[in-house]
């Protein structure tokens, strides 16, 4: 069995105090063969409380972890990131992934059309049903893109955010959407992640829940 991490944030992903290290006892201690680290790079999304922007400096972070890998050898530790996708940012996303040679690129939607679903005003604009498939239109417009990317993270993370999360949600009202998503994705060769922050979240799945996960693979997805 393959014990590893795939998605993984640091103090470099500006909503994480966690250290590396931290992550890399953790690992060892749970016999991980690998681990990979993926902080954030949201351009142009601004914390509110403080207008720092979500992203860090890859020379930074490519110099720490290149020494980390040198230290822990034991352990394969892998250098990814975690591409915030928006229409806005499409060049500087594409000139990231083409200068820094990352081993795993996770494409991602957080932000649609300048709202975070993490704060309310975004669902005071849509309503909840409205707000669920505008994020997953909007995430198919971004797969359309061509974004440079091995997986997308979280399908279905807006679900995390939504007023009732999954009280009054059911996947199947997004059938349509959500089987375009996918097979956009593997007509491009693109992955799809099973994280597990779900749970985390009190959904009691992971994100994507399990019926996307299945459908990937009937649609031809490996």
């Amino acid at each position: 069995m393959i014990l590893s991490d795939n998605h993984v944030h640091t103090f470099f992903s500006a909503d994480s105090e966690a250290s590396i290290e931290s992550h890399l006892l953790k690992a060892k201690e749970k016999h991980f063969t690998s681990i990979c680290f993926t902080d954030h790079m949201d351009y142009e999304v601004f914390l509110p409380e403080n207008n720092i922007e979500f992203t860090f400096l890859p020379d930074d972070y490519f110099a720490t972890l290149r020494n980390l890998q040198k230290q822990y050898n034991d352990l394969e530790i892998r250098i990814g990131v975690e591409l915030g996708l928006k229409d806005s940012i499409f060049s500087k996303a594409l000139s990231l992934t083409k200068e820094y040679p990352f081993d795993f690129v996770i494409g991602s939607t957080h932000v649609i059309d300048d709202y975070d679903p993490y704060y309310m005003d975004y669902w005071e604009n849509f309503g909840e049903k409205e707000g669920i498939r505008h994020y997953y239109e909007t995430t198919c417009e971004n797969v359309l893109r061509g974004y440079d990317f091995d997986v997308y993270g979280h399908i279905d993370y807006i679900v995390r955010y939504a007023p009732n999360q999954r009280e009054n949600y059911s996947i199947l009202d997004y059938k349509d959407i959500i089987d375009e998503i996918l097979k956009l994705l593997i007509q491009n060769g693109k992955g799809i992640e099973c994280n597990t922050a779900g749970f985390k979240y009190g959904l009691g799945v992971p994100n994507p829940e399990n019926y996307v996960l299945k459908r990937y693979h009937e649609l031809g997805g490996e």
